[in-house]
């Protein structure tokens, strides 16, 4: 019974979802999860203050159940698969967090410095809060899309734009982590 909680081993899961996107891409289909977004403020009545959110959203409903499978999914996999192993850092990373402020890291799967309920009452965690909404905002819709739609969907067409995207990420990424992450904290 073990071994079915812990994590899903790359071999089983990465052929699961080039399965997945090559059937999206047999049918016509494209994954991300930014669309629906657009979907849901269109279903909304958005479009009648902007035309962004002018198009035929019918098309795209059976985009919204990968939003329910996700939630869906996410709920099956903390009730039912979950375990209490903790995440294995490396003890230079331990220590960096440590120098940040981070005092048990790696003793849960997410730092509760960063993502507790308590959080919501710092002005400063509302106000990172609200900038990176609007900075993930912005940039999901200057690059046309998602990591997951541009990093699953985009690469696996072999999509330039995504490729150029996805390394932006990746930038960005390094830069938040080695330079802004450790000014906030």
């Amino acid at each position: 019974m073990e071994s079915i909680l812990n994590p899903w081993p790359w071999y089983i899961s990465g052929p699961l979802i080039a399965l997945v996107m090559a059937l999206l891409l047999y049918f016509g289909k494209t994954f991300g999860m930014s669309s629906n977004l657009r979907t849901m403020c269109s279903i909304a009545g958005a479009g009648k203050f902007a035309d962004f959110f002018k198009f035929d959203w019918k098309k795209q409903v059976w985009n919204l159940i990968v939003v329910l499978g996700a939630i869906i999914g996410g709920f099956i996999a903390v009730t039912f698969l979950s375990n209490d192993s903790l995440t294995t850092l490396n003890p230079t990373t331990i220590t960096e967090l440590q120098n940040m402020g981070f005092k048990t890291p790696g003793a849960t799967l997410v730092p509760t410095e960063m993502y507790s309920a308590d959080i919501l009452v710092s002005p400063k965690a509302m106000i990172l809060l609200i900038v990176g909404g609007l900075l993930v905002g912005f940039g999901t819709r200057y690059a046309g899309g998602c990591t997951s739609g541009h990093a699953i969907t985009g690469l696996s067409s072999l999509q330039k734009p995504s490729l150029i995207a996805v390394i932006g990420f990746f930038i960005g990424g390094l830069i938040m982590t080695n330079f802004i992450l450790p000014l906030i904290f």
